[in-house]
């Protein structure tokens, strides 16, 4: 798999499609590789006459893991955030928000859609807004604006989120685990049969399994602080896809994520809950196709 080396950390990608087309970048979530997104979902964005660009973040998948940073005291600093007391963090979303960017340049790539699905909506976001000059359009799938009072994770869905997984010497062990968890968190109405989860989770453990790293990725976030003030200075066109059953960051996320940016375009998915389930993939792809055309529509022609 590609690699480049860009703000001391090699950043793992995939492209496909035709890179004369528009291009767009996929950001997936907390401790999700770029193998999350759906291969379904990928093609049908091609098949609309898109290059797609998907990426591992880093700490995650096969980009650099930053080891040096050390383990998180998880609970520390969740204690820190419920007394607003400012955390400390290796690095922040700014810093994979500019991750993201240097892929776009490395690969010399003016600008792009920007997708990205939990966190990595988090990142699309800050990429919006700072580097505008960059971004044709941005869809904010299953995110959140990070405002303090926003309704919080079902009590299921925040236990599964702070369990811990079984050490890496019982694989099966990690892969049921982690199977629950998406069983937990899945789309009600659109259900991911047990050996597809199975399978899909096992290629993702082989692939790369760090749970350390997704600790320091889930820091960063904490230490990132909210987006409220900068989702109000978004001016390209933007969708925000939400699930109205979402068990990790409820539905009232969403709305007020679409709140916050001018002009964003609201579509909440009904039975849809903290994922990407095979169910919804064509709907998916449509809709964030469509938004894409009629962005390059208005803003001129895409490189």
């Amino acid at each position: 798999m590609p690699t480049i080396h860009v703000n001391n950390v090699d950043i793992a990608y995939e492209t496909q499609g035709d890179p004369r087309n528009p291009t767009i970048l996929l950001i997936m979530g907390l401790g999700m590789q770029l193998i999350s997104w759906p291969a379904a979902f990928c093609d049908g964005l091609e098949r609309q006459g898109f290059y797609v660009i998907r990426f591992d973040n880093r700490d995650s998948g096969l980009s650099s893991k930053l080891h040096h940073l050390g383990k998180p005291n998880t609970l520390l600093a969740l204690i820190k955030m419920a007394f607003h007391i400012p955390l400390k963090a290796g690095y922040t979303l700014d810093d994979m928000a500019a991750d993201a960017i240097a892929l776009l340049q490395a690969l010399e790539i003016e600008r792009a859609h920007i997708v990205g699905a939990s966190m990595g909506g988090m990142i699309a976001q800050i990429i919006a807004a700072k580097y505008p000059e960059h971004t044709i359009s941005l869809t904010s799938i299953m995110s959140t604006s990070g405002r303090r009072g926003l309704p919080g994770p079902t009590k299921a869905a925040r236990k599964v989120l702070f369990s811990r997984p079984p050490a890496a010497n019982d694989p099966q062990g990690v892969i049921n685990h982690f199977v629950h968890t998406m069983q937990v968190i899945g789309s009600p109405a659109y259900p991911v049969a047990h050996e597809v989860l199975q399978e899909r989770i096992a290629e993702s453990v082989q692939r790369s399994l760090e749970p350390i790293a997704t600790k320091r990725q889930l820091l960063a976030i904490g230490a990132s602080g909210d987006r409220v003030a900068l989702l109000k200075t978004v001016r390209v066109p933007s969708l925000v896809i939400h699930g109205s059953d979402d068990p990790l960051l409820p539905v009232a996320c969403g709305r007020e994520t679409a709140e916050l940016i001018p002009n964003a375009v609201m579509q909440e998915i009904d039975g849809m809950g903290h994922d990407l389930p095979d169910g919804l993939n064509d709907h998916l792809s449509q809709l964030i196709a469509e938004h894409c055309h009629a962005a390059a529509k208005l803003y001129g022609p895409t490189e």
